[in-house]
């Protein structure tokens, strides 16, 4: 599924951002999701008109996007933004539970394994067009995520979305991720816990027990200090927090002593996901550095699962094929991986756990465990 596609715009002169609607009887200020090869009738209300067929013709009194592929998925609630040149983007999926805002391109983290590398732009205008998107979600969403690059860069900016969160989706549970390092200013935590926002986690990478484990990882000289404090800066103002590793080369053989160091120092994290690399981004650069097979760190992973869960901690496996993983670490893996981004084997057709396992990303198909084969219940 492409969250964005190509059209050829008449009448759009600025991003417009709105609701689909697919009835033009019920389509005011929304965009019309129109797939008939005939113009619809009276859509003086309408945002505007958005369709799949090639619409030159047509004489529309709101703006057009016409010739616009591969969002036949789009329904009523959902909510794109469509720009001059007919670039469209999906913003939110109203039947989707894996909704998010990407917040910022911008970071100053330049993780090894990074999947959305970012790029040295200024887009700090895009926070308005943020604010308008949540004003368009349906306040019965169940969560919500905000990524990047990396959100706290916003500032004043980002704890303005957390507090619009809020306010209009507050049955909404937000799941922001973030390398956590601006929370090292204990003023920047304790603004953001004074926002008392009732369903709010962050979720925040810690890769060694050494800093310059970590520092290497992220490739940012002192980010594991200020991710540390940052940590506990939160749970000082009330901030959930969930800590993030994602399990490779250079991070596997000291599992089970970051696990140690989270018993210890960050026992009020809320959960503890331990992470396979998503094949995406800067990964293909660094391969040589990261890649190992996941079947090769079976007993690093599940001595620092059994320390976490033991120590009374939330703790999942996130990002691994159930016929990689030992049997027994099956109770803490999750179905993880976005609608969006998730595929199956052929040879999972023939899989007896299929149902819960959670498969592969759509970049993950070619580089992948020796281990991998249909499981047999029988």
């Amino acid at each position: 599924m492409r969250l964005h596609a190509t059209g050829s715009a008449v009448g759009v002169e600025r991003t417009l951002i709105g609701r689909i609607a697919t009835d033009s009887s019920n389509a005011e200020a929304s965009w019309l999701w129109w797939n008939a090869s005939s113009p619809p009738g009276d859509v003086s209300d309408c945002l505007g008109v958005i369709t799949p067929q090639t619409a030159d013709d047509w004489r529309l009194p709101v703006p057009l996007v016409h010739s616009v592929q591969q969002l036949d998925y789009l329904a009523s609630g959902d909510v794109i933004a469509a720009d001059p040149n007919g670039f469209v983007r999906t913003l939110y999926r109203k039947a989707s539970p894996h909704n998010f805002i990407l917040m910022t391109e911008q970071c100053n983290s330049y993780c090894l394994m990074c999947s959305q590398p970012p790029k040295p732009i200024d887009d700090f205008d895009r926070l308005q067009e943020h604010l308008r998107l949540i004003d368009l979600i349906d306040p019965e969403t169940g969560e919500l995520g905000i990524t990047g690059g990396e959100p706290t860069l916003f500032k004043d900016g980002f704890l303005e979305l957390i507090r619009h969160c809020k306010e209009r989706l507050p049955r909404t549970a937000l799941h922001v991720l973030t390398n956590g390092r601006l929370f090292y200013y204990r003023s920047f935590a304790e603004k953001l816990g004074a926002i008392a926002h009732p369903d709010l986690v962050l979720g925040i990478p810690l890769y060694s027990d050494v800093d310059s484990g970590h520092d290497h990882v992220v490739q940012a000289k002192g980010a594991f200090e200020q991710t540390a404090l940052g940590l506990l800066h939160l749970d000082r103002y009330d901030v959930s927090v969930e800590i993030r590793v994602v399990v490779h080369r250079l991070t596997y053989r000291r599992l089970a002593r970051l696990a140690e160091l989270i018993v210890r120092n960050f026992p009020f994290a809320c959960h503890v996901a331990l992470m396979g690399l998503e094949m995406f981004g800067f990964v293909h650069g660094n391969l040589e550095q990261l890649w190992i097979d996941p079947a090769d760190y079976q007993e690093e992973l599940f001595a620092a699962t059994e320390i976490l869960s033991l120590a009374g901690m939330n703790v999942s496996i996130y990002n691994h094929q159930l016929c990689v993983l030992d049997p027994r670490l099956w109770r803490f893996a999750k179905r993880s991986i976005s609608d969006w981004k998730n595929v199956y084997l052929d040879e999972c057709e023939r899989c007896d756990v299929r149902a819960e396992c959670g498969g592969f990303f759509v970049s993950g198909t070619k580089i992948r465990s020796r281990d991998i084969r249909a499981i047999s219940r029988g």
